[in-house]
């Protein structure tokens, strides 16, 4: 029989919907046992969906002995200092992006939690997918040969037509590269590797943007960080890619991130999702090949970043999604802003192993 490791979510707004989903009924190893909200309504809604989870305060989740890992679904602002507690309470935890909003947060909470011997881990968990997992076997496995650049494109005009609450997209710890933007990083890195050094432009186009959803219809939004922001990534194996990120674009024809070879192209799917067509043109050939998906978990399969954590904390192996990957993610975002403001230049302090693949072997639900 599988072990189930106790889960306590923080925060169940709009993101927590998929993450009660899959951690409630996909993926066998674990059992969402409380959460916790700010608005009681909202933690209740979840549990009247599914009776098997308590409503509780974020303190009755710390004291929770069934709990092993929280998975803090709050919004930025919140995830350090939950995060903190979490791990100063002896427990694993999985933020959502970005991992906290500054470095010297996210290097005190790495520290606090190898201090404490728990686990950190964070959002996107999307490269894990069957989209991503195929590209990472594609380049493997040799079918573009080696790796020499990429491009990554995020181009939208923001969230204020359909989110009910959009304000904090324009706040700190928002904008498009720290909304967005770790998909498609963390994405690169688990494709290419760690980077070693960036540089970057950005800008605010609308200083100021209308709410068009019906909740707050009318509002407007002060813009507090860029919006359009483009990057240039030197990896440490060699590879450049370049990035663009914005919530100023009208429309856009671009593919979401392209890997380019040696030997071939590879064409991956958007990194905010689990499936997709992979496609590759290989030296030579005439047109572009579809490739099968070769993993799965190519349906939303988000908190598979938590219940991997659960299996790795069993099986005694590293966690994919882990706080070294994701806080790298975080050192590269900041350092797109650092470089158009120095006008220069800016070298990657921390790097992370790339994380390791699924296998192919895996049924959905399962992990090892």
């Amino acid at each position: 029989m599988v072990k189930k490791t106790g889960i306590g979510i923080v925060g169940c707004g709009n993101i927590s919907g998929i993450y009660f989903k899959n951690l409630c009924t996909l993926f066998e190893n674990v059992e969402v046992k409380a959460c916790a909200d700010l608005v009681a309504e909202r933690a209740k809604a979840k549990v009247d969906e599914y009776p098997g989870v308590q409503i509780a305060t974020l303190d009755e989740i710390l004291d929770n002995p069934e709990i092993d890992i929280v998975v803090n679904l709050t919004t930025p602002p919140g995830h350090f200092p939950v995060a903190m507690q979490a791990v100063e309470a002896g427990k694993n935890v999985h933020n959502e992006k970005p991992l906290v909003l500054t470095r010297d947060e996210g290097r005190q909470l790495l520290k606090a939690a190898a201090s404490n011997h728990v686990r950190v881990g964070g959002a996107p968990d999307t490269f894990m997918g069957g989209g991503i997992q195929t590209c990472r076997k594609l380049i493997d496995d040799g079918w573009i040969g080696e790796p020499i650049g990429a491009q990554a494109f995020m181009l939208c005009h923001g969230h204020e037509s359909w989110h009910p609450d959009p304000e904090f997209y324009y706040k700190v710890g928002g904008g498009p590269m720290f909304d967005m933007g770790p998909y498609y990083l963390t994405a690169l890195v688990s494709l290419l590797g760690p980077v070693r050094r960036v540089t970057g432009s950005a800008r605010i186009t609308f200083p100021e943007r209308t709410i068009t959803s019906e909740k707050k219809y009318g509002q407007t939004v002060e813009v507090e960080v860029p919006t359009h922001v483009t990057g240039v990534l030197d990896f440490a194996t060699g590879a450049i890619g370049t990035i663009s990120t914005s919530f100023d674009v009208w429309s856009a024809s671009v593919p979401p991130i392209e890997i380019f070879g040696t030997e071939g192209s590879l064409s991956v799917p958007d990194p905010n999702g689990f499936g997709g067509v992979p496609k590759v043109k290989r030296m030579g050939a005439d047109d572009w090949s579809e490739v099968p998906l070769s993993h799965a978990y190519a349906t939303n399969s988000r908190g598979i970043g938590p219940a991997d954590m659960a299996s790795a904390i069993v099986a005694g192996r590293p966690h994919r999604a882990s706080g070294e990957l994701t806080y790298h993610v975080l050192d590269i975002m900041h350092a797109f802003h650092d470089a158009s403001d120095k006008g220069q230049h800016v070298a990657i302090e921390s790097t992370c192993e790339r994380p390791a693949p699924l296998p192919t072997s895996l049924l959905r639900g399962k992990l090892d």
